[in-house]
């Protein structure tokens, strides 16, 4: 089941009206056989693997909790990401990294057949297996107690909303909620709504209708001009954004609608005004938990200019390669680690040198600011979306120099600011009042307006046909 289809509105429906006629302990048991029914009616063989992750997890935890041994604890935590570690990679790289040898052993003149398998990428991976890793890890920090109860340690790890994309919710927020009776709040509820609609028009009227051209521009190996080369990564970066920062919308509307908060996963990244900017609007959820679990244990900001290097190319490297088993995704890392690790490096020299910097804060500094670091985003999108290392040259030739603009070039901008206009008037509103839900302050007739509107475009335009969520993949 897929958020914008009709099999998950029947089953959303049946689960909310069932869940609020429940106790908190219902509720729970209730929540963790509807998300063990929606997980498995993608593949119910793999539910063995989240049992596997859950109960691995669970019983580390509370080992962890009661031993006091230094090696006894970094044994045990060692066999709780060995676990996940190892169910993640046998699934989501062994015939990556088998490729990748064979290709290797290919350039010196070497030929061989690797064992390769037929292996189904199991939904929803990545993220379940860093989420749980997480929990074992904060108890090993000590910054968190076991979960007492097996079962709703078990809801924690597969709470269906965000189980198959997120966000990557950490146990501190989320076993709380979990533990404690939920009540039904009017305004945590048309929050929720307004989540899901806004969520549903993102993804089905403005990241399916444009994956059309993104679709037909990634397709060609040759034969790029400057102007479909913009175009291309112009829609996917319309296109990622929508799909993803849509899915999470839903999830937090579905969320809430029960009485649970979930983390806010983007925070208009498109404004960043620099790198670091970027990863603290951008999937904030998984750069968060890089940060912490990742680049802080790898030394973090301390150590020598170039240790501090090393470690941001380091977790970027990681964080591509935890998007997909292929080498764009890890040049994709590599490029967004230089990136940052550029960007500090010129913080420094504008701090020693510049003694009356610019003000980014102010309108001109920031648009400035924004403008340079959304192009540097495109061309990461670029390397994200390409399906080879040719398409990829060959699209950069194809910018360098700008090879022109073709009269379909302007049609197609004129396409894409049909579908963003209602975005851009929302972005606008969200900047202003530096909120992201300014619309249920307004007046009862502009929430009207904006529901009808969403509603209405969404039935004429919207693209159900579409592809599945581009995180699913992940």
């Amino acid at each position: 089941m897929i958020f914008n289809s009709t099999e998950f509105l029947v089953f959303f429906i049946l689960v909310l009206g069932a869940y609020w006629l429940l106790s908190r302990r219902l509720q729970n048991r209730f929540l963790l056989v509807a998300s063990y029914v929606f997980y498995g009616a993608w593949d119910y063989r793999f539910l063995s693997l989240i049992l596997l992750s859950t109960v691995v997890d669970y019983i580390v935890g509370h080992k962890l909790h009661t031993t006091e041994a230094p090696k006894t604890r970094k044994r045990l935590l060692a066999v709780s990401v060995a676990v996940n570690l190892a169910i993640l990679g046998f699934f989501k790289y062994f015939n990556f990294f088998a490729d990748s040898l064979q290709d290797l052993v290919g350039m010196v003149g070497y030929q061989f057949d690797p064992f390769s398998l037929s292996i189904v990428l199991p939904v929803g991976i990545s993220f379940y297996t860093f989420q749980t890793m997480s929990y074992t890890i904060d108890i090993y920090n000590k910054k968190l107690e076991p979960s007492r109860n097996f079962l709703d340690f078990a809801l924690f790890v597969a709470f269906f909303p965000q189980l198959v994309a997120g966000p990557i919710e950490r146990a501190v927020n989320l076993l709380p909620q979990i533990y404690n009776k939920r009540s039904f709040s009017f305004d945590q509820f048309s929050a929720g709504i307004y989540l899901i609609v806004w969520g549903l028009f993102k993804k089905v009227v403005i990241a399916d209708n444009l994956a059309i051209t993104v679709e037909r521009i990634f397709s060609q190996t040759t034969g790029f001009y400057g102007g479909e080369v913009l175009i291309g990564v112009l829609f996917f970066a319309f296109q990622i954004y929508c799909d993803f920062s849509g899915y999470s919308d839903i999830a937090r509307g579905i969320a809430k609608t029960m009485g649970f908060e979930l983390m806010v996963n983007f925070n208009l990244p498109y404004i960043a005004r620099n790198p670091s900017d970027f990863w603290k609007r951008w999937h904030i959820s998984l750069s968060s938990w890089l940060r912490d679990y990742l680049y802080i244990p790898l030394g973090g900001n301390r150590g020598s200019e170039l240790f501090i290097y090393r470690n941001l190319i380091l977790t970027m490297l990681l964080g591509g390669l935890w998007h997909g088993a292929a080498w764009n995704f890890v040049v994709w890392g590599l490029y967004h680690g230089s990136l940052l690790s550029v960007h500090r490096k010129f913080t420094e020299l504008r701090a020693r040198y510049i003694k009356t910097p610019v003000n980014y804060t102010k309108p001109l500094g920031w648009t400035v600011s924004a403008a340079v670091m959304f192009f540097f985003t495109l061309y990461g999108w670029l390397l994200f979306r390409a399906e080879s290392f040719t398409q990829i040259w060959n699209m950069t030739l194809g910018l360098i120099p700008f090879g022109g603009l073709d009269p379909a070039f302007f049609s197609e901008i004129g396409k894409l600011l049909f579908y963003i206009s209602i975005l851009l008037i929302v972005q606008v509103g969200q900047v202003a009042t530096k909120k992201l839900n300014f619309i249920l302050d307004r007046p009862i007739a502009v929430q009207s307006a904006f529901y009808l509107a969403c509603v209405y475009l969404v039935i004429i335009l919207g693209a159900f046909d579409g592809p599945s969520f581009i995180y699913f993949q992940f």
